[in-house]
């Protein structure tokens, strides 16, 4: 199927056109069955333009759970063990879709809430002000290891863990659509919102699918964040408007686009600051008050009182300990200043970046992901 384009196809059809296990990142926002009675006016009798579009219509619960299953059943077949899925809704549908996916096998992740900064007041003053949505954050099954990028989004909450309360204003101004003089589509999402969920837990080059693509919310961010997109919906207007939103938006520069943040740069021997000349043979390391010295030998070990051993064992057998990091214990003398060793570590790390990235590589085709460690 022809990515980076809007299909005009029912979405249950179109993803059985996909192959297994082979999206990345699903964002869903089906219709919410708000079942809708009756016409909603304002104080001044202006009608409230609500959401009562035959999208979002069903004859009853039994049909909208049937409509439910089938396209999350195909959801889960096309996507992959490192893949997620978010599905959007209100009250009236998210706890019907929670189950369901449930019973489908999904493994729920969390449920993030969406709170409206400016969400629209209850009119009739009969009822709390609704302000929030809830998105099911979910992965193929128990055992799947979705893409989840912690750091970056912990650094995008102002190094502050990021919680599963996201306050974001809903979509106004010269981000809403309009169309013949009303808003477009009565249900188009924030592209903040967008942002947060393709950023967090998609890479570079994943593909992405909208099953309900409606304004195009969805295509626009994966165009800007360097990710493909596939995205279905049957109604034309929708499909016409959309492209050309998507066709404005230009992808941001591949340098920007990096999680340089998340990598796990592999573990470096003392040994290979032994061989690279970032300490020499036959110099002394030092505990930090200088108490202790000990030589480096060419092997990558050291000596200390007729001992011999890696940093760590030495290091652990002065503090009288089963284990210690000697990281962070031995340093070596420089014009009389004592620099750290795990300074020069990272020194030697910063200088070989091109050998870092082989390594990894490497590991990672190898399947060593466990030799991986952070050390920065």
């Amino acid at each position: 199927m022809e990515i980076n384009k809007i299909h005009k196809i029912n979405c249950i059809e179109g993803l059985r056109k996909l192959d297994g296990d082979s999206v990345d990142l699903i964002f869903a926002d089906p219709p919410y069955n708000l079942q809708l009675r009756n016409e909603l006016y304002r104080p001044n009798q202006s009608k409230v333009d609500a959401v009562n579009d035959q999208w979002d219509q069903f004859s009853s619960f039994e049909e909208y759970d049937d409509f439910s299953v089938s396209w999350l059943t195909e959801c889960k077949r096309v996507l992959k063990k490192t893949g997620s899925i978010w599905v959007i809704g209100t009250y009236h549908n998210i706890f019907r879709i929670g189950k369901i996916m449930q019973d489908l096998g999904f493994w729920l992740l969390n449920d993030i809430v969406w709170i409206k900064s400016n969400p629209m007041p209850n009119f009739k003053g009969t009822r709390f002000n609704n302000a929030h949505e809830t998105l099911i954050w979910a992965k193929k099954d128990e055992k799947s290891k979705p893409v989840f990028h912690y750091k970056t989004m912990k650094v995008i909450n102002d190094d502050k863990q990021m919680r599963s309360d996201w306050y974001l204003p809903i979509c106004i101004g010269k981000e809403r659509l309009q169309f013949n003089g009303r808003k477009l589509h009565s249900t188009q999402k924030p592209e903040a919102l967008l942002y947060r969920v393709i950023i967090s837990t998609s890479n570079v080059g994943d593909l992405v699918i909208d099953p309900f693509m409606g304004s195009g919310t969805t295509g626009a961010i994966a165009k800007k964040l360097g990710r493909k997109f596939i995205g279905f919906e049957i109604d034309e207007t929708y499909i016409q408007e959309a492209n050309k939103r998507i066709a404005k938006i230009k992808q941001l520069d591949e340098n920007l686009l990096n999680y340089k943040i998340e990598r796990k740069p592999p573990k470096i021997p003392f040994g290979n600051l032994v061989e690279h000349q970032y300490i020499k043979s036959g110099e002394k390391v030092y505990s930090k008050d200088s108490k202790y010295q000990a030589v480096v030998n060419a092997t990558g070990t050291i000596e200390y009182a007729g001992k011999t051993g890696s940093i760590h064992k030495i290091s652990a057998m002065i503090l009288n300990k089963k284990a210690n990091n000697g990281w962070d214990f031995w340093y070596i003398r420089d014009n009389d200043e004592l620099i750290s060793i795990d300074s020069i570590r990272r020194k030697y790390a910063t200088e070989n970046l091109e050998y870092i990235d082989d390594l990894i590589t490497d590991n990672k085709l190898k399947g060593k992901d466990k030799v991986l460690t952070q050390f920065f």
